[in-house]
């Protein structure tokens, strides 16, 4: 694979198992929001682990990827606040394709890993913490890979993608 190529789902997978990073994917059919999400999760899978994350940039472009429990409401303001940015904006699919390589519904931390010249920056609400598993789709909405916090923290900085902490006084909805 060419170094500046996107990663498919399946290079994301295949690069987990070539580091012997542990993790289970499940598939299932094409999701595009939280709510999506909820409905088809077993009841006894719960919300441990579940994320939302948002592709945001300034007024000049620069862009963060902010990755949320997906129970938490965001405030722009105060998330914009807390980066040292006046306000923020959702980037466009067009952006999103170009820097991380997905479409809307299947933006994911793992799609860092297509940001090769490293011009988004990971921020990780800290309230996820406390949680040693996550889930987040492989770069595709059809399916879902849990992966220790641990695991995929390491995983982005190694790869440029150091993450940023942000205490948020966010809401629970």
């Amino acid at each position: 694979m060419n170094p500046r190529e996107k990663l498919t789902p399946e290079q994301l997978l295949d690069m987990l198992d070539a580091q012997g990073i542990r993790h289970v994917v499940e598939h299932h059919k094409p999701v595009f929001t939280v709510e999506e999400s909820r409905s088809i999760r077993p009841p006894e899978a719960g919300d441990e682990g579940q994320i939302k994350n948002l592709f945001l940039k300034n007024k000049k472009g620069r862009m963060w990827l902010l990755c949320l429990h997906e129970s938490r409401a965001v405030d722009l303001k105060e998330a914009a606040r807390a980066l040292g940015a006046r306000r923020f904006s959702f980037c466009s699919p067009e952006r999103l394709m170009r820097y991380l390589g997905v479409v809307p519904g299947a933006v994911t931390p793992f799609a860092l890993l297509n940001d090769h010249d490293g011009e988004v920056e990971f921020c990780l609400d800290e309230a996820l913490l406390s949680h040693r598993v996550i889930h987040a789709h492989p770069l595709d909405n059809s399916s879902t890979v849990s992966i220790g916090l641990d695991d995929l923290i390491r995983l982005l900085d190694s790869h440029g993608h150091p993450c940023r902490i942000l205490p948020l006084n966010l809401e629970t909805v």
